[in-house]
């Protein structure tokens, strides 16, 4: 099984994914099933059927961050570089062409989210600045060609 790398936050926010699932969710979905069988005849009850399905993969979601949370490493501080990207780091990037300047936080791959600028170290930009330090230069092979990114700024989250 595959190594998941998590940051503090994210193992806190993982733990916190399964509590809501195991508790509040499962009661919500168990109360659907429950009325859904006061319907009557649940051979051909659309409601039950879909309390069901929905009730399988919840089980399956939570075995599935649990697994996660089981084999997951938290990035301590002290692994973090000064200096140095790595996981855990906030790195502010400028696009050397397009001279525009970026901020991500560099995060295992379980947590990346895009929306959020959180940036997964084993993305092609990830693993371009991985290990770098501010002022260098980095090149990073994308569809509509290479991309040049300056590393202005790195600060641990």
């Amino acid at each position: 099984m595959k190594e998941v790398i998590l940051t503090p936050e994210g193992f806190k926010r993982l733990q916190e994914e399964i509590e809501f699932l195991s508790t509040e969710k499962r009661r919500e979905i168990a109360d659907r099933i429950r009325e859904a069988r006061e319907f009557g005849d649940i051979a051909e009850n659309a409601e039950y059927d879909s309390a069901k399905n929905e009730q399988a993969h919840l089980e399956a979601r939570i075995a599935m961050l649990e697994e996660r949370l089981k084999g997951a490493r938290v990035v301590t501080k002290k692994e973090i570089k000064s200096g140095e990207v790595s996981i855990g780091t906030k790195v502010r990037l400028r696009d050397v062409k397009a001279n525009k300047t970026i901020e991500y936080y560099i995060v295992g791959s379980a947590e990346a989210d895009p929306t959020e600028n959180k940036l997964s170290n084993e993305s092609p930009v990830g693993k371009a600045i991985m290990g770098k330090k501010k002022g260098e230069t980095v090149e990073v092979a994308a569809p509509r060609g290479t991309i040049k990114f300056k590393i202005m700024d790195i600060k641990a989250a």
